[in-house]
């Protein structure tokens, strides 16, 4: 049994993501042009770190979110438009990935219950000061 759960625990090591392969030091050095390097930046702050969680990868200094950077800037100085480099991350890692998830009907949940939280607050705030 034990052997399974150890064959399991590598075989899922082995379908995990691995980073983007471009130059790492694409991404601790800026962009020539400067509007170039705005739109990455830009983007770079709306992409999560997938080591990090919690942070963009303009933040953190995990080595996925350097090579995320540098795949970012890479592409956006080949010209891509910074929603062609953000729909390919999100295809390659998911929804997750992005701080701005996209408003569909199975991520209605993520835009509703905000919402519905500052109504009710409203509403418990209303009653409590009438």
């Amino acid at each position: 049994m034990a052997v399974r759960v150890a064959l399991l625990a590598l075989l899922l090591a082995a379908a995990a993501p691995a980073p983007p392969p471009v130059d790492p030091a694409l991404g601790r050095t800026p962009l020539a042009d400067p509007a170039a390097e705005a739109q990455a930046m830009r983007l770079m702050h709306e992409l999560r770190c997938l080591t990090c969680q919690n942070q963009s990868i303009a933040d953190s200094n995990a080595e996925q979110a350097e090579a995320m950077r540098a795949l970012v800037r890479s592409r956006i100085a080949a010209g891509e438009s910074p929603e062609a480099v953000r729909a390919d991350l999100i295809a390659r890692y998911g929804d997750w990935v992005s701080f701005r998830p996209p408003a569909r009907p199975d991520t209605l949940a993520l835009w509703a219950v905000p919402a519905l939280a500052l109504l009710v607050g409203g509403l418990v705030v209303r009653r409590l000061f009438r």
